[in-house]
């Protein structure tokens, strides 16, 4: 009878949240199969039932303490429709805009300098003791310096529309409750040409690996998919507000400006046992084709078009290396993260030189409605969040399909493919071929379980047993 093993890799470090991946070798050390594995329960749209309307943009921000913004604008927005403010005032959509952007910068520049430069400075394989921050901290001090003052520049953002940095509660049913002051605008202008640059720099960054590396690229956990996002009527790029288009792997029109309160008609979610987390799919496709990506790289795919100028150049290299094709090159989200970037440091700059920032007409309310659905382009993806309240104001129905949990088909297949590539076969598991399968979750960055955290020291250990269940290889590290 034929032996298989299980190698596990519990946690996949350098993400927000916790998850493990299990790898299935049969007794060649062939690859059988490999998952992903999101092994927490929250179980946030099960205790959010009967919570005031006014509460849930503050409570379902504690699903992250890496991107609550996006949860407080997919919930407010939802919230919207259920006051009857269909359109919130200028200035409102203008602070929460600027509010977006600012959280999309600040994550986008977390993930890039602090979670993924160490691959890819270092090497996929280089020894995991300087294969971290701490080292991209002491050998390109420079580049460390950056990628922090730019996160911070993001988070002031966050903290002068929302109120805090982490949590905040500017956003509301209806509107805002305050807008930017003259001497906020002005000092985040007094900046801006510095985070415009350090932008450009970090794009470069990311466009030079690319493309020095294109044989890796091209190859590493790469495979066709659909994508989705948001679209801006005249079909331009637009993370905060818009239209649901998705498209084939050929860049072919499976359904386009589609109201996103309609979402169920189209997307459905699948559960296995295997994972707390869903799959979703498009139900024209069925749950075997119908799987799609999100996130930059499918917005990339997505978008005609981009309305800065300095992105739209930078999405017009972007497209060429495919001949205007969907790129499905799973490292090739961090080239779009950075075009991202460019964007929000774009969009920031206008919207500061923007009086209606400074008005003071900031809530409307309307026709009182039983439900209610808000989208927002979250950094990793489209976010849906989703309403009922009764008479008295209370919540009775949620469903959130977050942004990982609409890539999670991929980062499964991802997983596989990479394990397939690098280790099937091999006699010996190293650490440096376990390392490229978490880069391939990291290309995603995704929030594995809505940054929940541990207490205390967490071990990453590696063990490989056979049939029986006896332990025939170990490795180890500490994080």
């Amino acid at each position: 009878m034929a032996k298989t093993k299980v190698i596990e890799i519990e946690p996949v470090t350098r993400v927000e949240g916790h998850g493990k991946v299990s790898i299935h070798l049969d007794d060649h050390n062939n690859v059988k199969d490999a998952r992903l594995h999101i092994v927490e329960f929250r179980g946030f749209e099960r205790f959010i039932k009967g919570r005031p309307l006014w509460e849930v943009p503050v409570i379902v921000q504690r699903l992250c303490g890496i991107c609550p913004v996006s949860h407080q604008l997919a919930s407010t927005k939802a919230m919207d429709i259920i006051v009857g403010a269909n359109k919130v005032t200028p200035t409102a959509e203008k602070i929460r805009r600027l509010m977006n952007y600012g959280q999309i910068m600040q994550s986008h520049v977390l993930h890039f300098f602090h979670l993924c430069s160490p691959d890819l400075l270092f090497g996929f394989d280089a020894n995991p003791e300087i294969r971290n921050v701490f080292e991209v901290i002491k050998k390109m001090p420079d580049l460390a310096v950056q990628g922090v003052m730019m996160r911070k520049y993001g988070q002031e953002i966050i903290k002068a529309t929302s109120g805090k940095k982490i949590h905040g509660t500017g956003s509301v049913p209806g509107g805002v409750n305050k807008n930017l002051s003259i001497k906020e605008r002005d000092t985040f202008l007094k900046d801006i040409d510095k985070m415009k640059q350090w932008a450009h720099d970090a794009l470069k960054l990311a466009k030079n690996y690319t493309l020095d590396h294109i044989d890796t690229v091209e190859n590493f956990a790469t495979f066709n998919s659909n994508h989705l996002s948001l679209i801006r009527e005249d079909g331009a790029l637009d993370l905060y507000h818009g239209n649901l288009r998705a498209i084939d792997a050929n860049g072919n029109i499976i359904f386009d400006q589609v109201d996103y309160r309609n979402y169920d008609e189209y997307i459905m979610e699948e559960v296995k046992t295997w994972s707390y987390n869903k799959f979703p799919f498009i139900k024209s496709r069925g749950h075997i084709d119908g799987w799609y990506r999100v996130g930059p790289l499918s917005r990339m795919n997505t978008a005609g078009f981009i309305d800065t100028p300095d992105a739209q150049k930078a999405l017009e290299e972007f497209k060429a290396l495919t001949n205007g094709k969907p790129n499905h090159m799973s490292l090739a989200y961090h080239w779009a993260r950075m075009i991202e970037t460019v964007h929000c440091v774009e969009k920031i700059e206008e919207l500061l030189n923007d009086p209606d920032l400074q008005g003071d007409d900031l809530l409307v309310k309307g026709t009182r409605a039983e439900e209610g659905i808000g989208l927002i382009e979250a950094p990793r993806g489209t976010l849906f969040h989703h309403y009922r309240v009764n008479e008295d104001d209370q919540v009775t129905y949620c469903n959130l399909i977050v942004s990982s949990t609409n890539n999670n088909e991929a980062m499964n297949r991802a997983v596989r493919k990479v394990a397939h590539d690098h280790i099937s076969g091999k006699p010996e598991i190293t650490e440096g071929m376990l390392n490229h399968v978490e880069v391939a979750v990291r290309a995603y960055d995704p929030c594995l379980s809505c940054a929940t955290h541990a207490l205390g020291q967490m071990p990453l250990v590696i063990e490989m047993y056979d049939a029986e269940g006896t332990l025939i290889q170990q490795k180890s590290k500490c994080l």
